[in-house]
Parts: C-alpha cells; structure tokens; sequence
C-alpha cells in the first residue's frame, strides 16, 4: 500500500541560540492519520523543534511546507490559523472559567455584540461528543481533574480546525487510567485523519500509541523509524548515543562494597512511598555511607523520587523510617530537621538567588535551619565561606562576587557547599553534575566518593549512566514512573544490563 503524501515536512531546519546550537539540519515529516512520536534526551532539541515549526522561535536556515505549501509562521497564532495546534505539558487554560468559555475563549459566538451563552455551551457539548467525553460544559474547568483539562485542552485545538495536533508530555501527570482516555481520543483523532505529533519520555506509550519514531540526539537527527520494527532497546541506544556494542567496551570501574553497608541499621527506610500523578509506590533503603543511584530515562521519575524523600513533595502513599523510627516528612523544613539535604536539579529556579553574592547563597541553609531570629554571626559566615571555597575549589575565590557571574561548574559548588555546612546525613543530589565542564564534574564526583567514605549517605541521580555506576553502591532503576528494579553495583553488573532492564521493564 502507498504511503500518503506528508502533510508537514520540515527540511534543513537549524536553530542557534548565544553559544548554542539548538538544531542542526534537521529534517522531520508527519502523515495525515498517524501518530509520531519525537523521542530524545533531555537537550535534544526536541521542544526547540516545536517552536520553530509553531512560530514561537524564527528559523535560522530550513524550509517548512504544510499540505504542499511552504510557510514561515510568525507566531503560535498564526500557525493555529494554518492548522496547526499545541496543547502542552502545563495547560494553558483558565481553571476559574468553566468548561466551554475554555474551550471557546476569544472565539465566542455574538449577535449584536453580546455573546449567545446558550450556543456556547450547545458547541462545547457537540464537540465534547464527538470525544465521547460526558461532562457539565457549565462547570468550572478546576473542578475536573488534570485529565478532564487535557481533553478540555485537545478539543479546543481541534475545534479551530486543526490538521496538526502537537500533544507535549500530555501523560506527564495523568495515571494509568487517565492515559488510556487520552489514547482512545488520540485514537479517534488518528482515524479521521488528523496528523499527531506526539512528544514523551514514556517508553511503553510510545510504542502503544505511535506509529513512527523520530529520534533527536544533540540537536540533530538520528533518524526516522517504524515504531513496531525498532526494539526498546535500540530506541534507548539512539536517545542517549550509547549502542551495545560500544556499551560493551566501556572502561571497567572500580565497584563499591555494599555488604558492609548493609550489615547496619538503615539510615533512611521508605516503605510502599508514592504520589498520584508523580511516581508509583517504591520501597528504598538507604544506609549510612551508602551512595544509591537513580538509573532511567529521563521522565522516568527520578526527581520525583528525590523530592519526595526531601519532602518538596508530600507523598498520599506509604511510610518512611529515620534511624528506625516512622517520621513525616511533609516539607523540605521537616527534612532538613532530620539531617536531609537536597540539592535540586534546577539550581536557578530551586537553588541559586542571583542576586546575592556567594556568602549568602552559601549560608542560606544553615541560617533557615537556625532561623532568621538568630543571624550567623558575620565572622563565623566568613570562616564557613572561607573553608568551603577551599575546599571544593570555588572560583573566583571571593566570597562577595555575585552569583550569577559564575560559571555553571562553580554555582554547582556553590550550591554544594550551601548544604555541606548544615553536615547532613543523608545529601540528596539531582543532576549534580548537569551542564557543567568536564573538571568540575570530576570534582564533584570525587566530592562524592570522599563523602560517603566519610560516612555520609548520597541519593545520586544523573542520566549518565557511567557516572551512576562509578559513584553508586546500588542502583534503583526507573521506568515510567515505576521503580522496576534495584541492582548491587558489583563485579556483574554493566550499563548494557542496565538498558536492558530499563527496556523490558522487567520487576525485580
């Protein structure tokens, strides 16, 4: 059977940003009546490519033709014109308007300048049919649940005539049961011939739902492919550029002895611990100079791991144990009480205040865990700075340059030395080591080992794999939200096992 001429094509689409270069020469075309989907690593390009084909960024070098006609959009506006819709990660809807003003805000029907309310609603129900989705058009969109909006969200862009539907990480909060009202709609969209972009971290909905795979690495592609004749295996291969046989012959590490460590009582216990929408029930134990690696891909829940061990986010399943005891960790505060440190992979937006120099962004924490009723003395603030920019090399060595002159490596150390003074037990490390040079990653991962010889315990999550394996005891792999599987780091243990684990999904 012929295949159906594309209705996008996009060719030789590059993108460059101050000291970055987003996408080179990438190609990409999309089908009338299928899904594809757009798989890489974090930093592949992929959201840049959304962005250039919506109009939200211009195109350095490329061509885009739609339906047979070469466009150049402007603005998301102008694309939804074309036909183009997105419906991203965060919805971008109004919770305190109800269901139908949603779906018709700005595009409501007039006569005689004021909008007929009734024909609103009767519009709204008609398409919400059409989605085989029965709900009160009337109610407040905040009183459904995140689903419900995903929907709410999809039958607005296709109600302005959409022939492209673009769907960003729409499962990235939903359930089991939320994700499979999604794909009978989804479904339903394929078969009358409307054309989907599909973007996920998710393994196993990529190959539930799509029907191609194009696959960016560094903001170039890899390649296009048949979703039913590429394994898992070889898609995580492509995504972070490691195939088998090169995973095969990467150099031995030194592993970790995890036996002496366990013959002590746990440092941490999380039982059955979990959140609706973020990450399945897990049990992890942790000891004291333990290093326990996170291991998957990203989207796989890592982070959401993390934080709810820290308590930035509170978990609506299971228990925890310090030292033994059950304890509630319902804020970061109550973490930081047991001796539980968390340096975030965001380091701006959760770490680092710009505008303040290093000194106070490095005592930050131990004057929340004294409180702000009894400042740190000025010179005990500056024998703390002054030890720990030795210490782990921070440069410039000046304790009153500002932050965000630094370089990324330094505001990493920076941050490090922020919760090495509080002398926690148990550090918890999201992407320490994320965007930074190729030293300061070194270092840090030096930092690492020192630590735990030192008694101290490390929660290390990173999607290198290798750096995983060098620093951890054992590592906790994740798939899909799910913690599938904890392997001791010992003599057998290899990154090709891992992936294999990672792409059957297999429990263990």
């Amino acid at each position: 059977m012929a295949e159906p001429a594309a209705i996008l094509t996009m060719t030789g689409i590059s993108k460059e940003f101050p000291g970055v270069k987003a996408l080179s020469e990438v190609d990409f075309r999309l089908l009338p009546g299928e899904v594809h989907a757009l798989m890489g690593e974090n930093g592949a390009g992929k959201s840049t490519l959304i962005k250039v084909l919506t109009g939200v960024y211009d195109i350095d070098q490329g061509d885009i033709v739609l339906d047979g006609t070469p466009v150049r959009f402007t603005g998301p506006l102008q694309a939804q014109h074309a036909g183009i819709s997105t419906v991203y990660q965060e919805i971008n809807l109004c919770p305190n308007l109800s269901v139908a003003e949603n779906i018709f805000i700005g595009r409501e029907p007039r006569q005689f300048g004021r909008i007929q309310w009734s024909k609103v609603e009767k519009r709204a129900d008609e398409l919400l049919e059409r989605l085989q989705l029965d709900i009160d058009v009337s109610a407040m969109l905040s009183t459904y649940s995140i689903a419900v909006q995903q929907m709410v969200a999809i039958a607005r862009a296709i109600d302005i005539s959409a022939r492209v539907l673009v769907l960003d990480e729409p499962t990235s909060s939903l359930d089991a049961s939320e994700v499979d009202q999604l794909f009978r709609v989804i479904r339903q969209l394929k078969d009358e011939g409307i054309a989907i972009l599909f973007v996920t971290h998710f393994l196993d909905q990529v190959y539930e739902i799509s029907d191609r795979v194009t696959v960016l690495r560094n903001g170039r592609r890899v390649g296009e492919y048949a979703t039913r004749e590429l394994t898992q295996i070889d898609l995580i291969g492509k995504m972070i550029g490691k195939e088998l046989e090169v995973l095969e012959q990467l150099e031995e590490q030194p592993k970790r002895s995890l036996a002496a460590l366990e013959s002590s009582q746990p440092l941490i216990e999380a039982h059955e611990l979990g959140r609706k929408g973020s990450v399945a029930p897990f049990s992890l134990t942790i000891h004291r100079g333990e290093v326990v690696g996170l291991a998957g891909l990203l989207g796989s829940g890592r982070t959401e791991v993390a934080r709810l061990l820290y308590g930035a986010d509170r978990a609506d399943h299971g228990q925890i144990k310090v030292d033994g005891k059950e304890v509630s960790l319902r804020s970061p505060r109550a973490a930081m009480g047991h001796d539980i440190a968390f340096c975030s992979e965001n380091r701006r937006t959760e770490g680092l205040v710009e505008d303040l120099t290093v000194r106070e962004n490095i005592i930050l924490a131990m004057q929340a865990v004294r409180g702000w009723t009894r400042p740190i003395p000025r010179r005990r603030q500056d024998e703390l700075v002054d030890k720990y920019i030795k210490a782990l090399d921070i440069r410039p060595a000046n304790p009153e340059a500002l932050i965000r002159n630094l370089s990324g490596g330094n505001q990493q150390k920076v941050l490090l030395a922020r919760w090495l003074i509080t002398e926690p037990r148990l550090l918890i490390l999201d992407e320490p080591t994320r965007g930074i040079d190729v030293g300061a990653k070194a270092e840090i991962q030096r930092l690492v080992a020192t630590l735990s010889d030192g008694g101290m315990a490390v929660l290390f999550v990173s999607a290198e794999l290798e750096e995983v394996m060098r620093l951890s005891h054992k590592i906790a792999v994740l798939r899909d939200r799910h913690m599938i599987s904890q392997l001791a780091n010992d003599d057998e243990l290899d990154a090709d096992r891992i992936m294999e684990t990672i792409a059957s999904g297999a429990t263990s």
